[in-house]
C-alpha cells in the first residue's frame, strides 16, 4: 500500500513485497534489491537505511530520501506476576498511543494488537471508545506492534488476535495490507489460521472479508440476545440488526469453511437472564459455531459488572441447550490486561 508521510516519503513497512519490488525498478535498481531491503525490514528488522550494510552508501542514500521507516516506543511495560502476560502502551510517531498485549497459551504465543486510535462503535461497556477516535492505524503501525514485543520480550509470536483498541473492519483496507504483511513468506510468514479478527458487526465489509478467503477466524462481538438489548449497548446494532449480522455470518461460513466464533460480554441484570441464554440459542442453533462467555471488564466510567461464577452459570446453560460454550480465560488480571485501560488512564 503506498502511504507518504508530511514530508511526501513512503512509508516502506506498509510496502508488500512486489510493491516494494515495483518501487525498486522504478528507482533503476534490479530486482533482488528489493529482496535485500526487505530481509532488512521484516527479518532483521532495522530502524534505519544507515544499517543496511550489504548496501552501497549511495543506494543507502536515496533510500532515505525516498522512503520513510515507521517506528513506535515503549512507554509502558507490565509483566503479570501469574501468568507471564506482557501489555505494552506504545507511542505512535504522531504522539498518540494505542495498547498490545502478549498471551502465552499451551500452543504458543500471541498477541493481541490495535488498529485504530481510539474507536468510533461507542460500545457502552469498552474503554477503548470512551476517549472517541482520533484515527486509523497504517499496515506498519500494527506491524510494528509485533515486531516490538518480540524483540522487547524475546518470545517468537506465532499467532495475533486483531482484538485490541478500535473496529478493524472500520479500518478495512489497511487491515487487509497489514494480514498480507504478516502472512507473507519473505516476513513474518503467519499463516493466517492463527489469526483471530473481532467485529462488532461491520455488515458489509464481513461480505468483502469472506471473498478474500484469507482462512483467518472470524470473531464478532454479539453481546445481546435480541436487539432491544443490543441496540441500548452497541450503537452499530442501530444500523445493523442481529439478522442482518447473521445472515453475513453465515455468508462468512458458506464461503469460507471457517467456523464464527460469537464473543459475549457478560453483564449483571442486562444479558444474563434464563430468556438471554434461550434467546442466543434460537439465534444460533445450526451455526457451526462457539460462544465464547467474556465477564465484563470494570471501568470506572460505567457501573457494568459480573463475575467468573456467573459467565460460569450463563455457559453451563447454554451447552445445556446444545451450544458450545466456555468461558474466557483471564489473562494478566492484575495488571489490567483488557485493551484500552491503560492508554485511558495514561492520557486522563
Amino acid at each position: 500500500m503506498i502511504i507518504k508521510d508530511e514530508q511526501g516519503k513512503t512509508d516502506i513497512l506498509s510496502l508488500t513485497y512486489p510493491e516494494l519490488e515495483e518501487m525498486m525498478t522504478a528507482l533503476g535498481e534490479k530486482k533482488f534489491r528489493a529482496s535485500q531491503v526487505y530481509e532488512w525490514l521484516h527479518v532483521k528488522r532495522v530502524d534505519g537505511f544507515d544499517k543496511m550494510t550489504n548496501l552501497s552508501a549511495q543506494l543507502r542514500g536515496r533510500l532515505d530520501g525516498v522512503f520513510c521507516i515507521k517506528s513506535l516506543f515503549i512507554v509502558k511495560r507490565l509483566e503479570s506476576r501469574t501468568d507471564n502476560t506482557l501489555k505494552y502502551l506504545y507511542r505512535l510517531s504522531d504522539g498518540n498511543h494505542v495498547e498490545a498485549v502478549v498471551m502465552d497459551y499451551n500452543h504458543g504465543t500471541t498477541i493481541c494488537i490495535s488498529t485504530q486510535v481510539g474507536c468510533k462503535m461507542g460500545c457502552n461497556f469498552c474503554a477503548s471508545t470512551i476517549a472517541g477516535f482520533r484515527r486509523n492505524l497504517l499496515p506498519s503501525e500494527m506491524l510494528m506492534q509485533i515486531y516490538t514485543a518480540e524483540r522487547d520480550s524475546g518470545r517468537k509470536i506465532s499467532g495475533a488476535v486483531l482484538m485490541g483498541i478500535g473496529e478493524p473492519l472500520d479500518n478495512y483496507d489497511n487491515v487487509v495490507c497489514f494480514l498480507s504483511l504478516l502472512s507473507g513468506e519473505k516476513g513474518m510468514n503467519m499463516s493466517l489460521r492463527h489469526v483471530s479478527l473481532s467485529t462488532c458487526g461491520v455488515v458489509p465489509r464481513i461480505y468483502d472479508l469472506a471473498k478474500l478467503k484469507l482462512g483467518l477466524t472470524l470473531s464478532i462481538s454479539l453481546h445481546a440476545s435480541n436487539d432491544k438489548i443490543r441496540d441500548s449497548i452497541m450503537p452499530v446494532n442501530h444500523r445493523y440488526k442481529i439478522n442482518e449480522l447473521l445472515a453475513a455470518c453465515k455468508d462468512y461460513f458458506q464461503t469460507t469453511g471457517r467456523r464464527i466464533s460469537f464473543e459475549y460480554a457478560l453483564i449483571d441484570g442486562v444479558n444474563d437472564k434464563e430468556e438471554n441464554a434461550r434467546e442466543l440459542y434460537e439465534l444460533l442453533k445450526g451455526f457451526v459455531c462457539h460462544v465464547n462467555i467474556i465477564p465484563v471488564n470494570k471501568i470506572k466510567e460505567r457501573n457494568y459488572t459480573s463475575d467468573r461464577k456467573s459467565a460460569q452459570r450463563f455457559k453451563e446453560r447454554l451447552c445445556e441447550l446444545g451450544l458450545n460454550a466456555t468461558v474466557r480465560r483471564t489473562l494478566g488480571a492484575d495488571i489490567n490486561a483488557a485493551c484500552g485501560q491503560l492508554r485511558r488512564e495514561y492520557e486522563i
